[in-house]
């Protein structure tokens, strides 16, 4: 099937792009309540499956028996920018735990915060392992191995442990049977594909208690789960505490309101991230949690401006989710 026009992109009169996609929104006892486009072909949900993958890390008492607090929750579910206040925090959870940085399996890559990025040219200094968006995630995984007395080394591979616990929870989550598809994802950890109507079925369990430490750490701490002006911490502020959500690579994008007991999870066809970012706003706005501010109202309704900053037309949701 094709999927509806979810977004389009305006220049003066005109409507230049468009973006198509598919959402599923999800009740804890698995009703849909809320869909647009396909919800049945497989699709990676990227990193917005982090969350989930920080399950086994509470459940396996690892967390508690390396004192982690919800910081370092909240550091496992990112993907961060690559600034001080993640860096420092990744460095000391390594020590703790007793790995160093080139015990991480993702590779390195620069700040996605420019004035860190051109901070560090300017003196000189390389990005290490640590500024990776998902060496929280790995610092988790790594925690985990630790916990369990087993082989740290191969981590990140598909038939290790701890990814097995991952594609276990997943299922159980969201009620499926069977060996997941999966594939590598960038940062060299596996990545498991779900329909989205499945998907969204995981990440309303999630609103409740099963995930509500990890939800707690990713409100009270939404810079250090993105960064400094990123999406994902504009829309958490703005929800002010009553949503978590969670961008992916390739315009994916979940969310979970646990006061609703609701998981969102939306694809864009394309892969576009604005596309993306505009339509959570929007599920966001129609569920009452998207706040008035005007960071995130610009979002909802991104400008579009020329290189003096000019208007000069628009990116907002199309027709079939206004």
């Amino acid at each position: 099937m094709s999927n509806p026009v979810l977004v389009e992109v305006t220049r003066g009169p005109l409507v230049e792009s468009v973006h198509r996609g598919s959402i599923a929104v999800c009740d804890a006892a698995g009703k849909i309540v809320f869909s647009l486009g396909d919800l049945e072909t497989p699709i990676y949900p990227r990193s917005s499956l982090k969350p989930i993958q920080t399950l086994p890390l509470v459940e396996s008492g690892a967390a508690d028996a390396f004192g982690l607090s919800d910081e370092e929750i909240a550091l496992a579910c990112a993907s961060h920018s690559g600034e001080p206040m993640h860096t420092t925090r990744v460095a000391s959870w390594l020590e703790r735990v007793g790995c160093v940085e080139s015990d991480l399996a993702c590779g390195a890559h620069p700040s996605r915060y420019e004035p860190v990025a051109e901070d560090m040219i300017r003196r000189g200094e390389k990005p290490t392992r640590i500024h990776n968006n998902c060496s929280g995630k790995h610092t988790g995984f790594l925690t985990v191995a630790r916990h369990w007395d087993i082989a740290a080394k191969g981590y990140e591979r598909h038939d290790h442990p701890v990814q097995s616990a991952i594609a276990q929870i997943l299922s159980e989550l969201a009620g499926v049977r069977g060996e997941l598809p999966w594939g590598v994802d960038g940062c060299a950890a596996p990545n498991f594909a779900l329909p989205l109507a499945a998907q969204a079925r995981a990440f309303a369990q999630m609103a409740g208690p099963r995930g509500q430490r990890i939800v707690r750490a990713m409100i009270a701490h939404p810079e250090l789960v993105s960064g400094t002006g990123r999406v994902c911490a504009i829309l958490m502020r703005s929800a002010k505490g009553r949503a978590a959500v969670k961008t992916g690579a390739e315009g994916f994008f979940a969310g979970i309101v646990p006061e609703l007991g609701l998981g969102i999870a939306l694809k864009i066809d394309d892969g576009a991230g604005r596309a993306a970012d505009t339509v959570m706003a929007a599920m966001l706005d129609r569920f009452g949690l998207l706040g008035s501010d005007d960071a995130a109202q610009n979002i909802l309704r991104a400008p579009v401006t020329n290189t003096v900053g000019a208007v000069v037309g628009e990116r907002r949701v199309a027709a079939a989710l206004r």
